[in-house]
């Protein structure tokens, strides 16, 4: 990628004319690396090291129940992705972060995220506006779930995210919205027919 931090910069329109203070707290905290499709970003039973931001790829979050993996989260360009809870607390995370394709991602550690919020107010307030999106969206996830037909949340995730249901393997999608891939497969030969 060649500017590995255009579109960390553009996320918010009102800090697209960032200071120059302010872009280069971002340049010097946040670090590029690319991973390859199945790289895990948090390991179960491990303290998250970094917070992520995806220019490329998709990825997921997820634990296991039963010995069944459960999707609880997926992410794709321009969002910021780790196990949230424990990065934030610093305490070992239950759930797996893990690239679903390839991935051009920026990282930042969270004493790098702390001192970032310390030095400039921009950042901070940009942080708790994704803070804020984060719990907005986690509480419309759990609505849905327990509100919509399967059907619904397939639809959903068609119209709000075409680019995970052409991105990310169906068996993924499938724990996402919470049915078994047979089923599905059931939905989406309904909606083709």
């Amino acid at each position: 990628m060649k500017d590995p931090y255009h579109k960390i910069l553009n996320l918010f329109p009102e800090y697209a004319n960032a200071e120059n203070a302010d872009k280069a707290l971002i340049e010097r905290l946040f670090h590029p690396i690319e991973m390859k499709k199945g790289s895990l970003l948090v390991e179960e039973n491990t303290i998250p090291q970094y917070l992520y931001f995806i220019n490329t790829g998709f990825v997921r979050v997820y634990y296991y129940h039963d010995g069944e993996a459960i999707t609880c989260h997926l992410n794709c360009p321009n969002g910021f992705i780790t196990s949230f809870g424990s990065f934030m607390a610093e305490t070992r995370s239950t759930e797996i972060v893990e690239c679903i394709t390839a991935c051009s991602l920026l990282r930042i550690s969270k004493k790098d995220l702390d001192l970032l919020y310390q030095l400039s107010p921009k950042w901070a307030e940009a942080g708790r506006k994704i803070y804020d999106q984060s719990i907005v969206y986690n509480e419309q996830r759990t609505r849905d779930i327990l509100t919509l037909s399967a059907d619904q949340r397939y639809l959903k995730l068609l119209n709000e995210s075409p680019e995970l249901i052409q991105q990310v393997p169906l068996q993924i999608i499938a724990s996402f919205i919470g049915i078994k891939p047979e089923s599905l497969s059931r939905i989406r030969r309904q909606l083709i027919s």
